[in-house]
């Protein structure tokens, strides 16, 4: 197959750009004295046709905890493997450095150790798995992931070019292909999961595709790990006497003394509430007074009360008589 169009307007318009950095990576073989040519293999293989993410994305599924990630680095691999090995490079056809019939090309192959290499160049498939799986990981678990995906991507790209593979616009191209897998992978497990999570309770399957452990299944226990067991309520001992609900309760940190403030904090601490007094046994009913008995009794009490008020209340003796006026008797 003859390359394309695009494939003559790569290795025209940026044939300066990787000759340059191909050029770099010779000296450093030449310098190195084949040292590195066993670490850039190695390197090399870990990107292989994206295994070690696709292992690495089963691992995770087997776990409830981790079962997202796995899903989102899975998916991330087989985006990217599907848009450079699939779609790219044979829409592009763009030939190997060392097939591309530049001697140079050739000779600094063989410098790097010959190692052989099938398909077309662009984009790299090695580099676009291993950015797509890192960055599932980065977006999934957190920042903490950046600099370890950036210097695995790298490591892959100079892996790639170092053995004269690819070109370095191969690479670039496929680690922009990588993060955007990466990405749309991302976005896609969000969607799922919470769908998943939405309908787990209506949706008995649901539930166990989100609970599911491998764990259970040789330790025995349900599939919903992470479930705590009641407490065992301690049994009281036998010269101790259950104390009632009521008999505790708690107070607001504001509402106790200074000292106790100080000692526990702002913390609410329990009080014992005082125990209840014991009803005073009732004292028998008086005996039914007569009528005749009260009054007496009223009568006694009338002096007594006359001298604590000095005689202001008594009426005078004669008073109750009403005083006829001085010309009534001349008048009859």
């Amino acid at each position: 197959m003859y390359p394309s169009a695009a494939a003559l307007w790569l290795d025209s318009g940026l044939a300066g750009f990787d000759h340059l950095f191909l050029s770099i990576q010779h000296w450093f073989a030449e310098h190195a004295g084949g040292i590195l040519t066993p670490l850039m293999r190695a390197i090399s293989f870990l990107g292989e046709k994206g295994w070690p993410f696709f292992l690495l994305a089963l691992l995770f599924i087997l776990f409830a905890k981790t079962r997202d990630l796995g899903v989102c680095i899975f998916g991330a691999v087989c985006c990217g493997a599907l848009i450079s090995n699939i779609i790219l490079k044979d829409m592009i056809a763009r030939i190997r450095p060392f097939l591309s019939g530049d001697v140079e090309y050739e000779l600094w192959w063989m410098a790097a150790g010959s190692v052989a290499e099938d398909g077309f160049s662009f984009p790299s498939g090695h580099v676009t798995a291993c950015a797509a799986g890192m960055t599932a990981i980065t977006l999934m678990r957190g920042k903490k992931w950046i600099v370890p995906s950036v210097i695995a991507v790298l490591l892959m790209m100079i892996s790639r070019t170092y053995l004269m593979a690819h070109y370095p616009s191969d690479v670039v191209a496929a680690m922009i292909i990588g993060v955007l897998s990466g990405v749309i992978a991302w976005v896609i497990t969000q969607l799922i999961f919470r769908f998943l999570r939405r309908k787990r309770s209506k949706v008995p399957f649901f539930a166990l595709l989100l609970d599911f452990d491998i764990r259970d299944i040789f330790s025995g226990k349900s599939a919903k790990r992470g479930a705590k067991k009641p407490a065992a309520r301690k049994a009281p001992a036998a010269d101790e006497a259950p104390a009632a609900d009521d008999d505790v309760k708690t107070y607001p940190a504001k509402r106790r003394g200074a000292a106790a403030a100080e000692a526990a904090g702002d913390e609410d601490v329990k009080v014992a509430a005082p125990a209840v007094k014991e009803a005073a046994p009732e004292k028998p009913a008086a005996p039914a007074r007569t009528r005749r008995a009260v009054a007496a009794d009223t009568e006694s009490a009338r002096p007594a009360a006359s001298a604590r008020t000095g005689g202001r209340h008594a009426l005078p003796e004669g008073a109750a008589k009403k005083k006829a006026p001085a010309n009534y008797q001349g008048k009859h």
